[in-house]
């Protein structure tokens, strides 16, 4: 269990509704209503260059070319660092003019993306850090990335945990779609099955997400 007692999504297990803010673009959905069809979310901040200059693409790609053979793309904006430019106003901004912030205005030509995305796309909800950080908090974050972490030496133990609390006390808020599934940065992409089953979480772009979903297609 982790902040708000909601289930850390495990691969193979249903996959939990996401935690939405605000529906920022399209209809307010979620992954219980994508009725029979494949679900790809594409997680992305908006304070990230190769978010929009492979992640987002990539997915823009696949919402075009299988959207008509059973799969939903839904986009899921989140903040784990740049708290000032990951927000709400900014992604708004993005998505109704293109108009992009920070280093990712930087890397983009007349600082706009030269697309629209295409599918429905909402912000993460960021839950304001009090400032405690619990045990309970630290170890299901270290023995997600640690599995065998309680047979560690104490004195290793008592490092990770040092870590781990610094970490925490540095985020001024705490994403609860980001930390349910476990996410390692961004972008990433979540993929669940027909059945509502998580199959896939990956980090960055790997040229996989493609035949992962056709695998799932022709299950």
């Amino acid at each position: 269990m982790i902040k708000n007692s909601f289930m850390l999504a495990q691969t193979g297990q249903k996959a939990p509704n996401l935690k939405v803010s605000k529906w920022v673009q399209g209809m307010d959905t979620n992954l219980d209503k994508q009725g029979d069809n494949i679900v790809l979310v594409e997680v992305f901040q908006v304070n990230c260059p190769g978010c929009f200059m492979y992640g987002i693409p990539e997915s823009i790609e696949i919402y075009n070319k299988y959207r008509s053979e059973g799969v939903s793309v839904l986009g899921m904006a989140t903040a784990f660092e740049d708290f000032d430019k990951n927000t709400i106003e900014n992604l708004q901004l993005l998505l109704e003019t293109g108009e992009a912030v920070g280093e990712t205005k930087k890397m983009l030509q007349g600082g706009k993306i030269s697309y629209k995305i295409p599918y429905p796309v909402a912000m993460d909800s960021l839950i304001k850090q009090s400032g405690d950080v619990t045990k309970e908090k630290m170890d299901s974050l270290i023995k997600n990335q640690i599995p065998n972490f309680d047979t560690q030496p104490e004195n290793y133990k008592n490092q990770i945990y040092d870590r781990v609390k610094d970490y925490f006390m540095s985020k001024e808020f705490s994403a609860e779609t980001f930390e349910m599934y476990s996410l390692q940065g961004t972008p990433s992409s979540i993929l669940v099955d027909r059945k509502g089953i998580l199959r896939d979480i990956s980090f960055g772009q790997n040229g996989l997400l493609e035949s992962k979903i056709q695998n799932l297609l022709n299950e």
